[in-house]
């Protein structure tokens, strides 16, 4: 994967963007602008997985130094694994407290 610095700059750009907003959907997670883009990945890998699986076809994708990065499978991605990351560890639940 050849990427100039300009490329992989526009590429974590475009991942943070998505991740933030997959976050946003999936229920949020704590971190800054690092997590984000991390779930940005980590969501285009499973979105693009979860696209070719299901035979969909790419909706909206950016190609930065003739890589594409598929900005909807991204977004899907990553709001499904914050998802299943809170209903794992439970971060969603509300604690009852007895008064």
């Amino acid at each position: 994967m050849n990427l100039t610095w300009v490329g992989l700059l526009v590429m974590l750009i475009i991942a943070g963007i998505c991740g933030a907003i997959g976050r946003a959907i999936g229920g949020g997670t704590r971190g800054g602008i690092l997590v984000s883009i991390a779930v940005g990945f980590v969501g285009a890998l499973l979105g693009s997985y979860i696209a070719q699986a299901m035979h969909l076809p790419e909706l909206l994708t950016f190609t930065v130094d003739g890589h594409p990065f598929p900005v909807v499978w991204s977004i899907i991605g990553a709001s499904l694994f914050v998802a299943v990351i809170h209903l794992i560890l439970g971060l969603g639940r509300r604690r009852a407290y007895a008064w």
